[in-house]
């Protein structure tokens, strides 16, 4: 696995692509569209097959679980 990561391309609020680092802290980003300052973080990798727990349009529970 890479130690680098990808730069952000698009902004989580307005999808526009002219980002920005900024000074404020590492990681984060100026979207010079909406001005909206934002950082995205990788918290970790999940051991749970996510599309084995997937939760359908509408449901309040994921399938095969039972309430």
């Amino acid at each position: 696995m890479s130690e680098t990561h990808s730069a952000i391309l698009h902004c989580p609020y307005c999808a526009e692509e002219d980002l920005r680092p900024t000074e404020d802290s590492h990681g984060s980003w100026l979207c010079t569209s909406c001005r909206r300052v934002f950082a995205v973080r990788l918290i970790g990798i999940s051991p749970v097959d996510t599309k084995a727990h997937a939760v359908p349009a509408g449901s309040a529970t994921p399938q095969g679980s039972s309430s």
